[in-house]
């Protein structure tokens, strides 16, 4: 069957959400179905186009098999939370000609963020004659209020009707946390459309310890606490920062790679910091390197971004075998995970002085830090990609021999 995947970010970006995009496009061609991607020119961490992408409007290449389809959007020098929706809004209408101009597909699978390809996938399977289902990777508005990047006015109160109107005409709704799905239901989603779609992980052996350390300098007794992804508002760094001061044990280092919108001002602030390395985004070997040398991988939230928002960053720590020390609210998604696992400490994330004093107590315990390890490693098996694709396509009913009905455009019902 014709399968129309549409959303902001794919391959060849190595974090965020575009490797998931990419591992649901690649398991739907291996699954027998022809795959179709709508996507943009890609610039995620960095906020970045490649030069060679700049000025381009469309493009379409193939890509492990998948028909990927380029179209121009702004990127911002600088993110604001009005730049990001003019910036979200330009690939909306950039993209919709192009989706709409596609051989009709069976199913549309629109990716959320951004929040209004929802009333997108609403227009293009009305005019299609489609069903869609939107993948909600994060719930904008709530994270937006949340850290305070908006106050609660007309215009949120707008951003929840467009979030609202894409929940309610979706065919199936989907995300990826367990209380993502409650979210849902308590914004009135019937419980029958709500689809658990957690992001997966490749579950590959580990390669062998001691390159990342011989690379960077690091001494086999220096004590890694490690940190790679986008370095942004919603990861609230500067707490790291803060603490570094504060740790009286000089084996810890605290070693944070990545790009993004704050990269810049972490860098600046981190530069009088003996114990803090800052580096760039790291290629995937290196990123698997710098894991196997690494003695506890840090998952910062900053306080506020949300209940529901579960970081998909959490997951190669833990195949990697090692112990978490989780930086968000109590009540949090990643709080949950960490106590329901037993694999890591969660910190609330308001005092420096308290992630200081974290650090130095797993640093002065080895043993509960290969505990928790292999706990880990045993809790993240759930999420091994191949399992978690499979029961995504079984809940949408396209596995190799399903299809489903189409709708019509005289169809006045969801």
């Amino acid at each position: 069957m014709k399968i129309l995947v549409w959303g902001i970010n794919y391959a060849p970006e190595t974090t965020g959400i575009g490797p998931c995009n990419t591992a649901l496009c690649e398991a739907l061609r291996r699954a027998g179905h022809e795959v179709e991607m709508v996507t943009t020119f890609p610039y995620y961490p960095a906020w970045k186009k490649r030069p060679a992408d700049r000025g381009a409007l469309w493009r379409t290449e193939i890509l492990n098999g998948v028909r990927v389809h380029r179209c121009w959007h702004y990127v911002p020098s600088r993110v604001r939370w009005w730049r990001r929706i003019f910036h979200e809004a330009t690939f909306i209408l950039s993209s919709l000609p192009r989706v709409l101009t596609r051989p009709r597909p069976d199913l549309v699978i629109a990716v959320s963020p951004p929040l209004l390809i929802g009333p997108a996938a609403w227009i293009a399977s009305r005019l299609l004659g489609t069903r869609y289902v939107l993948h909600v990777q994060d719930l904008q508005p709530d994270a937006a209020l949340g850290i305070g990047m908006l106050r609660k006015s007309a215009f949120t109160q707008f951003l929840y009707a467009v979030e609202a109107f894409a929940y309610r005409h979706a065919w199936r709704l989907s995300g990826i946390s367990r209380g993502m799905l409650a979210a849902f239901a308590s914004k009135g989603v019937p419980e029958n459309k709500l689809i658990y779609f957690p992001n997966g992980i490749s579950l590959a052996k580990p390669p062998a310890r001691g390159a990342f350390r011989a690379c960077h300098h690091f001494q086999p007794g220096d004590f890694l606490a490690v940190y790679s992804g986008n370095i942004g508002v919603k990861q609230g760094l500067q707490l790291l920062l803060r603490a570094a001061p504060l740790i009286r044990d000089e084996r810890i280092r605290i070693v944070i790679c990545g790009d993004g919108a704050q990269r810049q001002l972490i860098q600046t602030e981190a530069a009088q910091l003996a114990n803090v390395s800052i580096l760039p985004l790291l290629s995937d070997s290196e990123y698997r390197e710098m894991l196997a040398d690494s003695d506890v991988a840090i998952v910062p939230q900053l306080a506020g971004s949300g209940r529901a928002f579960f970081p998909s960053k959490l997951l190669n720590p833990l195949a990697f075998g090692r112990a978490i020390l989780s930086l968000a609210d109590a009540e949090s998604e990643l709080a949950r995970a960490v106590a329901e696992g037993q694999f890591g400490l969660n910190v609330v994330p308001l005092q420096a002085e308290d992630v200081a004093e974290a650090l130095e107590r797993l640093a002065s315990n080895p043993r509960q830090l290969e505990i928790w390890g292999e706990r880990g490693r045993a809790w993240v098996e759930q999420f091994e990609q191949g399992r978690v694709l499979a029961t995504f396509l079984d809940h949408i009913g396209i596995g190799p021999h399903e299809r489903p009905v189409p709708v019509t455009c005289q169809s006045s019902q969801d």
